[in-house]
């Protein structure tokens, strides 16, 4: 293993570790005063330990062990092996905090207004989510059977097959907070559901969004036959270079050239400005999740 390749896992192991611990008082701070389960594994670990006291921490150890050492010799290595990390230190993390009292910082809603804990909680899972996943890993449990499942028809999207796990755990949380009254017997209620499943919403469009990257951008393909005087203008307007390919009209016939240019968010409507001084240009903008490397600027 090269330096570089020691480095890279070394700040991966290392996000993983600064993440569980994040995730661990995300726990212990917003969900389990709150009585809802939140999503996958971690979900049905608050459920026990709500129903039975059997630690989340010991919980996640007995599921998520054997699922990392499913993943490193049925999906993938580096995923696995990062998972674990992140697994271990998180289970560690969650018993360590059930020994210190941090009851001033827990947010107990005593049921009213739960909808704020699960929208912070939400907020957390899902950024915590979104750079374990940027890292190849994952926060273990459900993530990992969806990740498997996928691998083995890709046609299958990761979180449409996690939110069918994490819908299951809602409609058990269901049964598991139902609540006796006066005469002994159990009265069940919508409310841990709806709060699961917003939870697995809010975690899952932040997630998505960390994992889609900040470099969001639109790449213009224009069609046109003043290919030279464009480029003239992306390059003094927007300070910007473009890539040019030549191209055949399929019904004229004719030769165009086509011009390709990825530019940012505030550069998209100079781009239309330029492109409404020329006749005989066609051009069509698409959206792009993510810019990855750059070229060397030329003096």
């Amino acid at each position: 293993m090269v330096k570089k390749d020691v480095k890279v896992w070394a700040f991966d192991c290392t996000a993983m570790v600064v993440l569980a611990v994040l995730f661990a008082f995300n726990y212990e701070l917003f969900i389990v005063k709150n009585h809802f389960a939140p999503a996958g594994v971690n979900g049905m670990a608050t459920m026990i330990q709500y129903k039975f006291g059997f630690s989340i921490g010991y919980f996640s150890l007995i599921v998520n062990i054997p699922l990392c050492l499913f993943a490193f010799f049925c999906i993938d290595r580096a995923f696995a092996i990062k998972t674990a990390v992140f697994s271990v230190v998180y289970s560690v993390a969650v018993l360590l905090l059930e020994f210190i009292d941090i009851s001033r910082f827990q947010y107990d809603a005593q049921g009213v207004d739960t909808i704020y804990p699960v929208l912070i909680a939400g907020a957390v899972g899902g950024f915590v989510y979104g750079l374990a996943f940027r890292r190849n890993s994952s926060t273990g449990g459900a993530d990992i059977i969806a990740k498997f499942v996928s691998k083995k028809d890709p046609s299958l999207n990761f979180f449409w097959i996690n939110f069918a796990i994490n819908a299951a755990i809602a409609v058990l949380s269901f049964f598991v907070y139902a609540e006796p009254n006066a005469e002994g017997i159990l009265q069940y209620d919508f409310k841990p559901v709806c709060l699961c499943l917003l939870y697995c919403l809010l975690s899952g469009i932040v997630g998505n969004a960390i994992i889609k990257g900040s470099k969001s951008a639109y790449r213009f393909t224009v069609i046109t036959s003043h290919a030279d005087e464009i480029d003239a203008e992306i390059l003094s307007k927007l300070k910007h270079s473009a890539t040019r390919l030549s191209a055949t009209g399929a019904y004229s016939n004719s030769s165009r050239e086509m011009i390709v240019c990825v530019v940012n968010k505030r550069q998209l409507i100079e781009f239309k400005d330029i492109l409404k001084n020329y006749d005989d240009t066609f051009a069509f903008v698409e959206t792009v999740n993510e810019t990855i490397g750059n070229f060397s600027k030329v003096k």
